[in-house]
């Protein structure tokens, strides 16, 4: 085995990570050589022992909280025979299962194309070989800008498989956002749609770090505009070759990067390793497939995305079915038509996305009359209403709701409904298919007080949603001041508000930034939301606190009337509405808006949540 393969990763910065020859003598070879890094990793190089919660070798500089306090403890360490492989946890390990009892199975592309398994994985190495040749090196990073394809699949496996860092560029950012992040990535090569060289255009002069580009289109003759592309991406693997040698090296290599939306501020970049991801991929299997009835994915679902891949990795779900060896659809650009279309014909059964997506899917396929019956669908981005939900139950939709944020990788809770729960009544379900859900495995999720204190499961004490797991974030690229305050305490901070009940079941009552302090009370504004939203013909509805001089804050009730509803609510009848709910001990008298106002539409963020940070900015002195 050549010794570079095995060579030490040396961390120095998260994104820009280099690799870097070992100190040990390269004269040794396989598992003595490894039997060596272990010593290392186990005693720290210089000779004590080293911390283990420290990921990456310290690179990023991110303790767990007290671990300076703790005496490090270094037990027997395993015998290693000679001839004994030592087992990366890396992407190209996802690939033995799949080609074995899958390598026929399908992959599609939209109406127009379709790949074997084993064509796929050829494909990959095809693309690994061609971005070689044109100059990317482990360590650097390789930005793609696309909609969900057989690309992007090939993408998210061959760019990191090769030691390179996987930058899934958000194509709905604002063009100032866009270019941002491809610089604070430290992107050098660009995998490019063409439907957004427009985009490119006029970004271009800032992107001072980008070298190359690299074109790709579902036509012959893409459209280039003044850009100069190094080729385009079919035409690049036809011209390489798929054998193309994956080596192993150390699986806390940083294998992907993505920014967070930025609705506070610059988008912030969160990186994670091939440890991490793998360990992702195998545990929401585990997840989804030890669900007795309700929500269960395994290898004879149909997959089919309708989270984009440029976010939070489409929930990771591109490796799971993958590894899963199950069909996989890619739907391209989100044509409501058409995924309706390639959920009858491809008879896709397990997708997954947010509020707005599903709504949207609903009125396509009632458009279409198309019947949904058979999909599982889980919903995540924001919160699910309750209202919605029973809509897709009588769709036939098996509707459940999913948490998780981008610096969480993004699993780390689903609404999994327990068999003896499924009593068929859409009215008790949704109590359960609305919740963030149960725990992942090998997650660690805590409800807390300021003081890190676990407040009671008792289904009414509120707490603020903090984590471990093995595939959390380890800190925000380049910007330690947010890193040290997302992990204060040992503990990743979701700024979620929610309770717990006891059997588990986690129900996220507000954003600790969206709670309405009036009265003397919480209001959250989630609960009053959904509450709004089933009032017959409101469509959609936010809620945000007003300042207010007597109760410090007052809830301003923001409503997008149903245009396909007879009714035509007013705020007289919407303050009814909620009324009913106070009368029957649900809500406090305080959590209904003083106003209520009726707009055209709800701002969104670039992946379909709703923008309070924009609606307080217009409507926060009324």
């Amino acid at each position: 085995m050549d010794h570079w393969r095995l060579a030490k990763f040396v961390p120095t910065d998260p994104v820009h990570d280099r690799f870097e020859p070992s100190q040990i003598p390269s004269h040794k070879q396989g598992s003595e050589l490894v039997s060596d890094l272990l010593v290392v990793a186990a005693r720290g190089q210089d000779g004590n022992p080293g911390n283990p919660l420290v990921q990456n070798g310290g690179g990023n500089e991110l303790e767990g909280a007290g671990s300076q306090k703790e005496a490090a403890m270094v037990g027997r360490l395993i015998q290693v025979a000679k001839s004994a492989y030592q087992y990366p946890l890396l992407f190209k390990q996802l690939w033995h299962t799949p080609l074995l009892h899958a390598a026929d199975q399908e992959i599609v592309y939209r109406d127009l194309k379709r790949f074997t398994y084993r064509q796929i994985k050829e494909r990959i190495g095809r693309l690994a070989s061609a971005l070689d040749k044109i100059g990317v090196r482990p360590g650097e990073t390789v930005g793609v800008l696309d909609w969900d394809s057989n690309r992007f699949l090939e993408a998210f496996f061959a760019i990191p498989m090769m030691g390179a860092v996987l930058q899934t560029v958000n194509v709905r950012l604002s063009p100032e956002q866009v270019a941002y992040t491809i610089n604070h990535a430290g992107a050098s090569t660009l995998l490019v749609n063409e439907e957004f060289v427009g985009l490119l255009e006029g970004i271009k002069p800032q992107l001072a770090k980008v070298k190359t580009l690299v074109v790709m289109s579902d036509r012959s003759s893409p459209q280039t505009g003044s850009l100069s592309f190094v080729g385009e991406y079919e035409d690049l693997l036809a011209a390489a070759s798929p054998d193309y040698d994956f080596p192993d090296f150390d699986e806390n290599t940083q294998a992907t990067t993505f920014y967070t939306t930025g609705t506070t501020g610059l988008p912030k970049g969160v990186y994670y390793s091939h440890r991490q991801l793998v360990l992702h991929s195998v545990c929401e299997l585990a997840f989804f497939g030890g669900a007795s009835q309700q929500g269960r994915f395994s290898r004879d679902d149909v997959y089919m995305p309708i989270t984009p891949m440029f976010h939070v990795h489409a929930w990771g779900f591109p490796w799971a079915a993958t590894l899963a060896g199950a069909k996989q659809v890619y739907p391209g650009r989100y044509d409501p038509a058409l995924l309706v279309k390639l959920i009858k014909t491809e008879k896709v059964t397990f997708t997954h996305g947010v509020p707005t997506i599903l709504q949207m899917l609903l009125n396509a396929a009632a458009a279409a009359k198309t019947d949904l019956a058979g999909l599982k669908m889980v919903i995540g981005g924001s919160a699910l209403p309750k209202t919605l939900a029973k809509q897709a139950l009588a769709a036939g939709i098996d509707i459940f709701a999913g948490y998780g944020m981008s610096e969480t990788g993004p699993i780390a809770a689903v609404a999994h409904v327990d068999s003896k729960d499924l009593s068929g009544n859409p009215d008790e379900e949704v109590e359960v298919r609305t919740r963030a859900g149960r725990a992942a495995p090998l997650v660690d999720l805590r409800i807390v007080d300021p003081d890190m204190n676990d407040v009671p499961h008792d289904g009414k004490s509120a707490g603020e949603i903090v984590l471990r797991s093995p595939w959390l974030t380890q800190g925000y690229f380049d910007n330690p001041e947010s890193s040290e305050q997302l992990w204060a305490g040992g503990y990743l901070h979701t700024s979620d508000v929610a309770v717990v009940t006891p059997d588990g079941y986690v129900h996220i009552t507000d954003r600790l930034k969206d709670v309405i302090k009036t009265g003397g009370e919480w209001v959250s504004s989630l609960q009053i939301e959904d509450l709004i939203t089933q009032c017959a013909g409101v469509g959609e509805a936010a809620v945000i606190g007003v300042r207010d001089d007597r109760w410090g804050e007052r809830p301003l009730g923001l409503v997008v009337k149903d245009a396909t509803s007879a009714n035509a609510p007013d705020d007289t009848i919407i303050k009814a509405h909620l009324k009913v709910f106070v009368d029957k001990g649900i809500i406090s008298r305080y959590a209904i808006p003083e106003k209520i106002l009726f707009i055209d539409k709800l701002p969104k963020t670039s992946v379909g949540k709703i923008n309070k940070v924009e609606l307080r900015k217009k409507y926060g002195d009324m």
